[in-house]
């Protein structure tokens, strides 16, 4: 059996859904293989936790969490966070806010992630 470690990184707020169906896509594609698989999100793209009563935004946040119950963890920068007026305290329960996006991509990169942009 294949085991596959992939980091999904996205910056930038309108690739959301195109994220989310990559990961949804591989996770079919592979189907009972196993898998360690991460979104990286920092940039612009950690702006879509404060606009959380927008219809669009709260659909992808449920499927966000969706994925998370099958193993998938979403990491936030918190310096993006920071650096976009987003606040930690209104993060939704299944994300993990790590210092520096980046370096959690170096991280996994040197773990032997496969490095995946939408």
């Amino acid at each position: 059996m294949n085991l596959f470690k992939v980091v999904f990184h996205i910056d930038e707020i309108y690739k959301w859904a195109l994220a989310l169906g990559n990961v949804r896509n591989f996770i079919k594609d592979i189907g009972v293989a196993e898998y360690y698989i991460e979104i990286v999100t920092n940039a612009e793209a950690v702006k879509i936790f404060a606009d959380t009563n927008n219809e669009e935004t709260h659909e992808l946040l449920q499927e966000m969490e969706g994925l998370v119950q099958q193993g998938i963890k979403i990491m936030v920068c918190r310096n993006a966070l920071q650096a976009n007026a987003v606040q930690e305290i209104n993060l939704p329960e299944f994300v993990t806010v790590v210092s520096a996006g980046i370096t959690r991509l170096v991280m996994l990169q040197g773990e032997g992630y496969c490095y995946i942009k939408p």
